[in-house]
């Protein structure tokens, strides 16, 4: 029988948003750009439903992937409003077909050597990875994209699972696009 995941991420209500948009900013690397980032999205009543940030390679500039959910008439306007910040260097929206997409997932399983087998079966088939294993439990660690992720989480939920932490997604444009 089908048990719940259980994470700290599990919304209290579900609000009916809109559509999905996928932000690549290229930004300088100091202090307070997410910050003013985040406002206009707040501004705007646009969700932030993932947000990831790292330094660039050189560090002077850092990379922003933001998923965001909002009334879809708005989307131009913030990509507008986030190109005119102070150390924003550009802002695109990406899709599926003009970029890779990424997510990952990691899985903490309760499983013992009767429940180890069935885990490790939607692990090899889901293309997963074992990154830790005990006597008693195990970390699985999964990437593609997030119907893909939910997928796992669905499947992985016959098993006893303790613990799943999850990224926002990763983007980087197809050919010789700039992200």
């Amino acid at each position: 029988m089908p048990k719940t995941i259980v994470t700290t991420d599990i919304p209290v209500e579900d609000i009916t948003r809109g559509a999905s948009n996928t932000l690549s900013i290229l930004v300088n690397n100091s202090p307070g750009v997410l910050m003013r980032i985040c406002q206009v999205f707040s501004r705007r009543a646009f969700n932030i439903d993932s947000l990831v940030v790292s330094e660039g390679r050189t560090g002077t500039f850092s990379r922003m992937t933001i998923d965001i959910s909002g009334h879809p008439d708005g989307l131009e306007q913030i990509i507008k409003q986030v190109n005119k910040l102070i150390d924003v260097i550009h802002c695109f929206e990406h899709t599926a077909e003009n970029s890779v997409v990424r997510e990952m997932l990691l899985v903490k399983i309760l499983a013992g050597s009767d429940e180890r087998n069935a885990a490790l079966q939607i692990i090899e088939h889901f293309a997963g990875k074992t990154v830790d294993m005990s006597p008693t439990s195990m970390v699985a660690m999964f990437t593609g994209t997030t119907s893909k992720l939910d997928a796992v989480t669905l499947m992985l939920s016959q098993c006893e699972v303790i613990e799943t932490i999850r990224t926002g997604k990763v983007v980087m444009a197809r050919g010789s696009q700039t992200t």
